[in-house]
């Protein structure tokens, strides 16, 4: 490490959940964070290929924690897994990252001052940072969850920012705020699981706080044109699986007394948005289609876990 180079916070332990990663993009993600933390684990949810187990093999060799799952357990239980293990090599705070997610320079001591400082006045569940989406520069707002629009709060330098959740990715979390809490919902398997998770820890009176200062880039879906009429105008879209999950999940937390009330109230409008646009202009219309009714259809029947399998 270069003089230059931030501090590592010895006390955090980076946890970076893969599958199917793109080698060159995690190499950066690992290679930003690893001088930032004590240590860097990775669950991999069972990502085939021998070019994959080559270089976790020259991440293991490194220094970093790789651990392998032999099937997909979801996001969820991955970070639980990794939770554990971060409690038991005795780290007192945990950075929760996706395989696309670059930290800017000093991004995780600047999460930790802010959470000492923040702390200090009243229960602090996590804070995270700021980003940019990679690939169009955009930058995120913080949320406040609102009816009918909720409120989006971009904050500024030096500020930070009391909000109603945070996205798993760049979230720093005291480890013994999952003795309250609880760790992450293993049974949504993908999405929503930040919203769940954060709706949890506010249900149970703590805060959760944006820091400006904090940097990230991040990457969010695929962004693809929606019509040859209109070439120049690209949406974020997802697979049919992850649109059986998002169709599933939000149906399940709409019945979750933890969840906010105006969070069910101004999300189902645009559940139903989703649906008719992904219907109506994105291919294969029919796998879209299906994946989503079964998603809505599963959210109904209360079914947890994995997708099913199709017939």
């Amino acid at each position: 490490m270069s003089d230059s180079a931030p501090p590592a916070c010895a006390d955090v332990c980076a946890a970076i959940v893969t599958y199917h990663p793109q080698i060159e993009l995690l190499r950066e993600v690992v290679a930003a964070v690893r001088p930032q933390v004590g240590r860097v684990w990775i669950f991999d949810n069972a990502s085939p290929g021998a070019e994959v187990a080559a270089f976790f093999d020259e991440l293991r060799a490194q220094g970093v924690q790789v651990l392998r799952s032999e099937r997909n357990v979801g996001l969820g239980s991955a970070i639980n897994q990794a939770a554990r293990a971060a409690r038991e090599a005795g780290f007192a705070q945990i950075l929760l990252m996706d395989q696309d997610s670059l930290v800017g320079a000093g991004m995780v001591a600047t999460l930790q001052r802010a959470l000492r400082e923040l702390g200090a006045h009243g229960p602090v569940a996590a804070v995270g940072p700021q980003f940019r989406d990679q690939r169009t520069g955009a930058l995120a707002p913080f949320v406040r969850i609102a009816f009918p629009m909720n409120h989006k709060l971009f904050g500024g330098p030096g500020q930070t920012v009391d909000c109603d959740f945070l996205i798993t990715s760049g979230s720093l979390l005291p480890l013994d705020v999952l003795d309250t809490v609880g760790g992450m919902d293993e049974g949504l398997f993908i999405d929503n699981v930040d919203v769940e998770w954060s709706s949890r820890a506010k249900y149970y009176g703590y805060k959760l706080f944006g820091v400006c200062d904090a940097h990230m880039q991040h990457r969010i879906g695929e962004l693809v044109a929606i019509s040859e009429l209109l070439p120049s105008y690209k949406h974020v879209v997802h697979s049919p699986t992850r649109l059986y999950y998002m169709m599933r999940n939000r149906v399940l937390l709409y019945r979750r007394a933890e969840v906010p009330r105006r969070w069910a109230a101004q999300d189902l409008p645009r559940l139903v948005l989703k649906f008719v646009g992904t219907a109506l202009f994105l291919r294969p219309r029919l796998g879209y289609l299906r994946a989503m009714l079964s998603g809505l259809r599963d959210g109904i029947a209360g079914r947890l876990g994995p997708m099913p399998p199709r017939g």
